[in-house]
């Protein structure tokens, strides 16, 4: 079987979520090969099916910003011939993809929700137009080089070889013209990360900026926070909160609407979600076109009634 290569990302040395998806969804093509930049943990690597671990450990990937991995990436392309290059849909990962689908002569597919084979032809699934369309991809020439949102596979444990192979690549000048200055980690708030999170509780104009009831219910499912643009506009929560075309796009396996009216911005960045909830006291509401369920109701009678039998369930 031919490789596949997948960009791992490890922050703090810890494999992400998405990454461990990619390496599920790397086995239906092929034989699941990870790249890493940096430190990773090589035996969860294995754990999940990498067949092979490719390391860069030369500190200029963490000095520059990301042109000197996607010219190791793509020097790896055109020695290893993979039937495809799968890397996460995020801002660096569709950047480091652009650039080695360029370099590489291949296709590029990005923010695709799925990836199947059929007859060793490789077909993704994206989200076109805000929404409005599913489509059906194929790259025509080349390694496929796809970048796949998160929540896109449930991670499943298969163990492979992990077989360590550190590569060296000497990074062209060319590749040093934006170099990092200074960088601090991100405060942790204790719930997950919003484009990785299995579920996201959201809050919109309806929460009249006060996001408590949002927040309690978020952490009584281990939910991640998110807003709509209306609230982030009108300052109630930071724009790093906010999901929509103009914020972050996520895609779990449930979304929780509170307050939102479900303006096209909106829909566009959850409306692949696999179960989709409302909570709106307008029953005419845009957002209920979308849902799977419907309550209609203020949220401050809704949601507390919601956490507080969902912390009863638990206990």
């Amino acid at each position: 079987m031919s490789e596949v290569l997948v960009l791992i990302e490890a922050p703090q040395g810890k494999v992400t979520k998405p990454s461990l998806e990619l390496l599920t969804i790397a086995r239906r093509i092929g034989e699941p090969s990870a790249v890493v930049f940096g430190d990773a943990d090589n035996a969860v690597l294995s754990e999940y099916g990498a067949e092979k671990i490719y390391t860069y450990s030369d500190s200029v990937y963490q000095e520059y910003l990301v042109a000197p991995k996607a010219e190791a990436l793509a020097a790896l392309v055109a020695s290893t011939s993979p039937a495809a290059v799968l890397v996460p849909s995020t801002s660096e990962g569709k950047e480091i993809a652009a650039r080695v689908a360029l370099k590489s002569d291949s296709g590029l597919i990005t923010d695709a929700v799925d990836v199947t084979v059929d007859g060793g032809a490789i077909t993704t699934t994206q989200m076109a137009f805000a929404g409005n369309f599913t489509v059906a991809a194929q790259v025509t020439k080349g390694a496929p080089v796809i970048a796949v949102k998160p929540n896109s596979a449930a991670p499943e444990a298969v163990a492979g070889a992990g077989t360590v192979e550190a590569v060296s690549f000497d990074v062209p000048e060319s590749a040093k013209t934006v170099k990092i200055v200074s960088s601090e980690p991100r405060v942790s708030t204790g719930r997950p990360e919003l484009t990785e999170a299995a579920i996201v509780v959201s809050g919109g104009r309806g929460t009249g900026g006060d996001f408590s009831e949002v927040e309690a219910l978020a952490d009584a499912l281990g939910a991640a926070v998110g807003a709509s643009r209306a609230a982030v506009d009108s300052g109630w929560k930071p724009h790093t909160f906010q999901v929509g075309q103009t914020g972050k796009t996520v895609s779990p396996q449930l979304y929780v609407a509170n307050g939102i009216s479900g303006a096209i911005q909106h829909r566009a960045g959850m409306q692949t979600s696999k179960t989709i909830v409302a909570v709106n006291k307008d029953e005419e509401a845009p957002i209920f076109e979308l849902v799977d369920f419907g309550v209609v109701g203020d949220l401050k009678t809704v949601l507390p009634q919601a956490t507080e039998e969902i912390t009863k369930r638990k206990g």
